[in-house]
């Protein structure tokens, strides 16, 4: 016997969801054709590269989309960064509104990326999409430009399978989400009315394996900003003044290892823990997903999970200083580190910005001089799980993984998602993403699970389907 939908659930017509998998079967080459040529676009939205790549990203993303058929508009757009000194690098946009009441649901991905870093750390060329068994490797293979094309197959699957809908559709694919995602807040506010939606699906996380779906409930929150530490007013012999005189490298080194304890939790007093509750997941398993070294142990207290869904997390992820090759007998006058921490779900990110700083002040060895500069804060995250757009999607990614989601927490961070907050606060915000533990997002030998994709793009077009079954829009 047939069991009624739970509660604020609907289930889409069996015909039409039938389609929509026949869809997806049938299209699936053609999605992972158009994701390999997006890849070859070297994207990067640092300010060091050639914005030249990204704006042809963008156009190719525009053409994808309106390629789908099913938007009154699609434009390549930029807003102002925040303090109105340039634009930001191009987004994309496309919208169909809503017919006979129907709700409006915006897609979000972005189509920029990280640097690749050296060459030589990859197997196979980063930029030069590589099918390796059931994984495609590339930069932006996973972090995002599948996000971009499960929107894309999603949509189109989707319009195949149930011919002219009602249903609203928006679409926003950012530029600079690697860069901070600067002109965000003033993307939202200048395209408001474009973007208005019902639900906001942000493709831009992982699932807990390659067979088990998730819904990201918990983001930290991010922290970062360039610390120079001066000791000197010129460089001098290390022979004639080293023993007397502090230089730079070690006022740096002294006052960096007062943000850990010994077991190397953070020791920034006013970062909090959130205290979330965590599922079992054993050092083996961090082992093997994080590369941690034999004899090398993991940090911090608490369960591991905890440790990177709801504590805080500070690392020094870069320092200007002479390398090696060019090293001289020389006390250095002045280094500058970035310092980027990640805070717990619940705690403000400018409340965490004025701990760190105030810890760091406080512990500067030898009256070293500091300044703080390039300040980026993004808000942590917690998803409320109880409205209609969540019941929805864990129907969704069941009927297409064959398994119930898990609701999980993520080490990363998404700063804008605050700010979606603060522009449409009637929206419900559904986090997932087509990463798994194995995609190397940020790093070398980025790789996306074919397998992975293709579920995620049909639990994404089966959520389509029941917005569209829904009927009158919440």
């Amino acid at each position: 016997m047939t069991q009624p939908p739970p509660t604020g659930s609907t289930i889409a017509p069996t015909e039409t969801a039938a389609a929509i998998r026949s869809a997806v079967d049938a299209g699936f080459p053609a999605t992972v054709a158009d994701l390999a040529r997006l890849v070859r676009i070297p994207s990067v939205s640092w300010p060091a590269f050639d914005p030249a790549h990204v704006a042809e990203s963008a156009e190719a993303v525009a053409e994808l989309l309106r390629g789908t058929g099913v938007f009154e508009l699609v434009e390549i757009r930029r807003a102002a960064v925040e303090d109105g000194s340039e634009l930001g690098q191009p987004a994309v946009v496309a919208s169909r509104p809503a017919r006979n009441g129907r709700p409006t649901v915006l897609l979000y991905a972005h189509h920029d990326v990280q640097p690749p870093g050296k060459d030589d750390d990859w197997d196979t060329p980063p930029f030069e999409p590589t099918q390796r068994g059931d994984r495609l490797h590339g930069r932006g293979a996973a972090d995002d430009k599948a996000g971009v094309m499960a929107h894309v197959g999603a949509i189109r699957a989707f319009a195949e399978a149930a011919g002219d809908f009602d249903l609203g559709i928006a679409v926003f694919i950012e530029g600079e989400e690697e860069w901070a995602s600067r002109s965000f807040a003033n993307f939202l506010r200048e395209n408001r009315d474009l973007l208005a939606a019902d639900a906001i699906i942000v493709a831009d996380s992982g699932n807990w394996d390659l067979e088990t779906p998730a819904i990201t409930v918990a983001l930290r929150g991010a922290v970062a900003f360039n610390l120079r530490i001066d000791t000197l007013a010129h460089a001098s012999h290390s022979g004639m003044y080293g023993g007397a005189v502090p230089d730079a490298m070690l006022a740096g080194i002294r006052l960096l290892d007062t943000l850990w304890d010994a077991d190397g939790s953070v020791a920034v007093e006013g970062l909090r823990d959130a205290g979330l509750e965590t599922p079992a997941y054993d050092e083996a398993q961090l082992r093997a997903e994080a590369g941690l070294l034999d004899g090398v142990a993991p940090i911090g207290t608490g369960t591991i999970l905890s440790r990177i869904w709801s504590q805080p997390a500070i690392t020094i992820t870069g320092i200007d200083a002479p390398d090696v090759a060019n090293a001289s007998n020389t006390l250095l006058p002045g280094i500058r580190v970035r310092v980027s921490a990640r805070i717990a779900p619940g705690q403000d990110a400018d409340e965490a910005f004025a701990a760190v700083r105030a810890h760091l002040e406080a512990n500067a060895p030898f009256g070293a001089k500091l300044t703080f500069e390039d300040v980026d804060t993004g808000q942590p995250f917690l998803v409320d799980t109880s409205g209609w757009a969540v019941a929805e999607t864990r129907a969704a990614m069941a009927e297409a993984w064959g398994r119930e989601p898990v609701e999980i927490g993520v080490g990363g961070s998404i700063p804008f998602i605050a700010e979606l907050v603060e522009e449409f606060p009637g929206a419900q915000i559904l986090v997932t993403g087509v990463e798994d533990p194995e995609s190397k997002a940020h790093s070398p030998n980025e790789s996306l699970h074919l397998g992975v994709f293709k579920r995620a793009l049909l639990g994404e077009a089966l959520f389509l389907a029941r917005l569209e079954a829904r009927g009158d829009a919440p």
